[in-house]
């Protein structure tokens, strides 16, 4: 029976997966030309079937057709109705028509008849949001990423009015430093992986997983009142319109970085190309206890020698060839009804990209002001150059799931982004006795690093409708695990003979080997309720919405050192690393060399803190006449950061500070916003906006941790210590903001608009050299004078058919931000400038805020021609010079220097419907340097960072299945 029944079940499959095969699918969405809003309950009728549907609440429609041209025939009440002509469907295929606009019927009017074409307009879409938000808003989507020839959401950011990206990942929007940036994914907010920065790295987000970024830069009561430049809002992709079956793959080639026989690495792990170490660098067993194995502990010589052995010996890279770098992506996607009104849809995409980077010229530097009001030149205390080379894997993952019924939609997406990399330097340090607090030596320093992040979100999002749509509720539950680990960072410095005699460890030169091992765990709770209703005022449309969110951060940060020690005289070195931790220098296998622990019980560079924002808002939008919308909103944060540490001298038994999950900073603000625009018609608005935000200290700044960077040899200190006539009350910043826009639409994509904006900080936090520190550099964040910023923008994107019929394919886009900015200097401060200023020098009690760029531009060249499947451009970006490290005193400040950055961009669709995809790239085509100097009165630049990242070459290549 059971033979007999099988084969049957096959055909009747077979036959139903033939008979639905034999259909097309035609889907679309139905929007507001003027408000971009989707349209509920519009009629899709096809004319020769007698056959239609109505769009659902998000505007969207499916109809199942046989292969064939069809004309549909869309309206609703108060809209033109439009014909859309010559529809071809085909046998299996999804046939996506994109948004299609509604105008409102004024007066009587015949069916307007389009003809369909097949286009993607995402940034048109974005266009039109930025164009109806009731606040300033700029954005960039999906379909500007492959043009642009970008792989990674830093790259195209850059590309977007005001904002600028430093380091390659860190975001900065209308200048402002990334303090003044909240970073947001799907809506909810997200911590940031580097204990040093207090926005996210935007770097770890492939644009493959991504359907757009917002920028919101005037604030509305609905957003974190944590930002003041702008917040990022990364949206992932969830339910495709059509069946998505995509794999790329992308090498990319720098002649002075690949293939490269100088290239320094190490022996890692093997699951380094995974992004993550494999227990190769774990601390070793026992060395986290208060009391490890040394000649002095009472433990045998046999226990220090085991304990030693754990080390891994290796102190120093080796040369070896690397390769280019190279990404791969696979993404795959479709929705499917599973009953007549509802809807499943999935979304799932994987991403891997392998980079390396070689500079055989990077420089570091500290200088000195001379204490001489007449000598102007500026002393080195250090300067350092040698080779620094990295290799970098991302692997990421996104998987979602989507559920649409007649009045709501779920939504479950899952991400994991996973980032290693490894480090091997080699530099030679030059220290000059004549600077104050040096000793004067020479050294060859050897580094070796790894760095492994991680970040994995789970998203529960709900949107439902109810009483035809006019009351929405939108819920969002997030979990977001974060977690960055240094394992074994380990830095070797001989310190060289003038004599030539062999070289030797001093710890008052070079210093003694050192490892390092770091830890930082952080879990984010984040809920968040959003209810709209949508009525008449005035009698015309109005919205209002209230809601609260609820979010929960913790972080766990230590940090473990371990120094190389001499139970005795050293051994002669030749100064190679590999000849130091052989068995025969051990202490126990006929040496005498041991580790000391650096970390006492209990530990000061040791935290938990953890963060409980509770928060309520409500706003109105709404027209008190036709021409005038307008925006009122407040918002209600309670903020309270809890902090468990301890400073160094609590730690070694003084009477220093230890907090137990005391409270460093707790208040209940108030956030008002409100926002106009007038429609000034000719598709132009103006407008006016107010709003109140906030920008509060990091978890590492209200610590009193102590953060070495290896390669730097710099000092971050946590701002609750007391130092140098600091009182360590380090506290948030309020900010007012004023912005004005004018703008003006010209058709798809393409604008023009002009912005002013002004702000005023009160109590703004810095990052400042400390200037008692003379002998190391060392730095803490602090509160500082009052400061204001006010500024300009220009933005327009225009295609150049206008000149000639014949360069309709051709457009420009540029944006210019020009900003001021000044800072009321603190007393000390300013004491401290006045006392080191030079012979013709007036030194004022006000200077630049730190992190400020004076200017940004952006440009672009472009050629789009979707007949030939071909688009191409020149890009060009560079950030004006910035105060990235305020000095003062026996420091001079220090500023990073404009870096032009012009890459070409070339995108060819090909094959059969334009499946296949090339992508030709070449970038920093002037080979321009990355460069932060450090500036006086009356004398040259010297050199804070110095490095070039060269040209590259990248071709790429997808398929569309």
């Amino acid at each position: 029976m059971t033979k007999q029944i099988l084969p049957m079940l096959f055909l009747v499959c077979s036959f139903s997966i033939n008979a639905f095969a034999q259909k097309g699918t035609l889907r679309g969405t139905i929007i507001d030309d003027e408000t971009a809003e989707t349209i509920f309950g519009a009629t899709i009728y096809i004319q020769s079937t007698g056959t239609g549907t109505t769009s659902d609440f998000d505007g969207k429609f499916e109809l199942q057709l046989d292969p064939g041209e069809y004309t549909l025939r869309i309206s609703y009440i108060s809209y033109q109705t439009i014909e859309i002509q010559n529809v071809e469907i085909k046998e299996g295929e999804v046939i996506n028509l994109g948004n299609i606009r509604l105008n409102l019927a004024i007066t009587e009017l015949d069916g307007v008849v389009v003809t369909s074409q097949r286009v993607t307009i995402s940034e048109a879409a974005i266009m039109t949001a930025k164009m109806n938000s009731p606040n300033l808003v700029d954005g960039i989507s999906a379909e500007a990423f492959s043009k642009i020839g970008v792989s990674d959401a830093a790259e195209a950011l850059k590309k977007v009015i005001g904002v600028s990206v430093e380091e390659g990942k860190y975001v900065y929007v209308r200048g402002l430093g990334d303090r003044y940036t909240q970073t947001m994914l799907n809506s909810v907010e997200i911590p940031s992986l580097d204990p040093d920065r207090n926005s996210l790295q935007i770097d770890i987000f492939p644009t493959n997983l991504i359907n757009n970024m917002v920028i919101t830069k005037t604030a509305v009561a609905e957003m974190p009142a944590n930002f003041t430049g702008g917040v990022v809002d990364i949206e992932t992709i969830d339910f495709p319109q059509e069946p998505i079956y995509d794999f790329s793959l992308s090498f990319d080639y720098n002649p002075d970085m690949h293939f490269n026989s100088n290239f320094l690495t190490y022996d890692g792990s093997n699951t380094d190309f995974l992004g993550f170490d494999s227990g190769t660098r774990e601390l070793p067993s026992g060395a986290d206890n208060s009391d490890i194995p040394t000649p002095i502990s009472g433990n045998s010589s046999q226990e220090v020698y085991d304990f030693v052995s754990k080390f891994n010996p290796a102190l120093g890279p080796y040369s070896s060839t690397n390769f280019a770098n190279y990404s791969a992506s696979l993404t795959l996607g479709n929705q499917y009804k599973v009953s007549s009104d509802n809807k499943l849809g999935y979304i799932m995409s994987l991403t891997y990209r392998s980079l390396s980077t070689h500079y055989n010229n990077y420089q570091l530097g500290e200088y000195q002001n001379q204490p001489d009001p007449a000598a102007y030149d500026l002393i080195y205390a250090t300067r350092q150059n040698g080779t620094l080379s990295e290799e970098s894997v991302l692997l990421g993952g996104l998987s979602g799931l989507a559920f649409k019924t007649e009045n709501s939609k779920y939504k479950l997406t899952a991400m994991h982004l996973q980032n290693g990399e490894s480090t091997g330097g080699n530099f030679f340090i030059n220290n000059s006795e004549s600077a104050p607090g040096q000793s004067g030596y020479t050294a060859d320093s050897y580094n070796l690093e790894y760095s492994q992040r991680s970040i994995t979100n789970f998203l529960l999002n709900g949107v439902n409708y109810f009483n035809n749509t006019n009351w929405e509720v939108n819920w969002r539950s997030a979990v977001t695990l974060s977690s960055m680990t240094d394992p074994d960072i380990r830095k070797t410095a001989y310190t060289l003979s003038l004599t030539g005699a062999d070289p030797r460890f001093n710890a008052g030169a070079g210093g003694f080997p050192s490892r390092i091992w770091r830890y930082m765990d952080e879990v984010n709770y984040a809920n968040r309720l959003d209810i709209t209703r949508e009525y008449d005022l005035f009698d015309l449309p109005a919205k209002l919405k209230f809601g609260g969110s609820y979010v929960y951060k913790e972080r766990d940060f230590e940090i473990l050192s371990y120094n190389l020690q001499f139970f005795g005289s050293q051994p002669d070195f030749e100064g190679d690393p590999s000849e130091i931790l052989v068995d025969e220098n051990l202490y126990g296998g006929g040496g005498n060399i041991y580790y000391q622990s650096g970390n006492p019980d209990p530990n000061p560079n040791a935290y938990n803190s953890n963060v409980v924002n509770y928060a309520g808002y409500i706003s109105n939008e709404f027209n008190p006449f036709e021409k005038l919308n307008v925006y009122v909103g407040l918002r209600a944060e309670q903020y309270t950061l809890r902090h468990t540490g301890r400073d160094a001298l609590f730690a070694q038994g003084g009477s220093g500070n230890n907090l137990d999950n005391e409270k460093v900073l707790d208040g209940l603000d108030l956030f008002p916003s409100t926002n106009l625009s007038f429609d000034l018609g000719d598709d132009q608005n103006l407008r006016l906006a107010y709003s109140k935000t906030i920008a509060r200290p990091s978890f590492k700044e209200l610590s009193f941790a102590q953060i070495l960077d290896p390669v730097s040899d710099r000092i971050f200190n946590g701002g609750l210590f007391e130092i140098g006539g600091w009182d360590g009350n380090l506290t948030e910043t309020f900010i007012n903001n004023y912005d004005l826009r004018w703008e003006k639409y010209m058709g798809l994509n393409e604008m023009i608009s002009a912005s002013l904006f002004y702000k005023t900080f009160q109590d703004p936090i810095e990052i400042v050299r400390i200037q008692v520190q003379q002998t190391s550099s060392e730095f803490q964040p602090r509160n500082v004078g009052d400061g204001q910023v006010y500024g300009a923008e220009f933005e327009l994107r225009k295609s150049l058919g206008f000149i000639s019929e014949s360069l309709r394919h051709f457009g420009i886009s540029t944006n210019v931000t020009l900003v001021r900015s000044e800072i009321d200097m603190t007393e000390q401060e300013f004491r401290a400038r006045k006392n080191s200023e030079k012979e013709g020098q007036n030194v004022n009690d006000t200077r630049n805020m730190a992190g400020q760029a004076p200017y940004i531009l952006n440009a672009g060249f472009t050629y789009d021609n979707l007949d030939l499947g071909l688009d191409t451009g020149f890009y060009y970006n560079i950030k004006g010079e910035t105060l990235t490290a305020v000095g003062g005193g026996l420091f001079p400040d220090v500023y990073s220097q404009p870096y032009h950055s012009l890459n070409f961009n070339m995108n060819k669709n090909f094959g059969e419907e334009g499946k296949s995809s090339l992508n030709f790239s070449i970038t920093n085509i002037l080979d321009d340097s990355r460069n932060e100097f450090y500036q006086g009165f009356n004398t040259a630049d010297e050199i804070f960072s110095s490095y070039n990242e060269r040209r590259s070459i990248s071709i790429g290549y997808k398929y569309s299945f």
